[in-house]
């Protein structure tokens, strides 16, 4: 019986005592906003979560490079004389 009163506990069955005795009206509110504010930190973590994963998907159709030619006009090497309007370096 001396092990049951040793440390913490005899603080501990004397709140939930007092909480019994004077919160017990409350106790039903309290544990739904409790429940609530879990509900809602859950979501937040998953959205967060999804956020991350579409971030990832979105940079990466963004960043699929497309393989362009430059395509030789008629009007551009008429009015250039013959030259097109992109450097020499970048033709193909």
């Amino acid at each position: 019986m001396g092990r049951l009163f040793d440390g913490p506990w005899p603080i501990v069955i004397i709140i939930i005592v007092a909480l019994l005795l004077f919160a017990a009206p409350k106790l039903p509110a309290m544990a739904r906003s409790l429940g609530q504010s879990m509900r809602i930190i859950k979501s937040e973590v998953k959205e967060m979560k999804n956020d991350g994963k579409s971030d990832a998907k979105d940079a990466a159709e963004t960043t699929d490079a497309v393989e362009g030619r430059v395509v030789d006009h008629p009007d551009v090497r008429a009015k250039n004389n013959g030259e097109t309007d992109v450097p020499p370096s970048s033709r193909i």
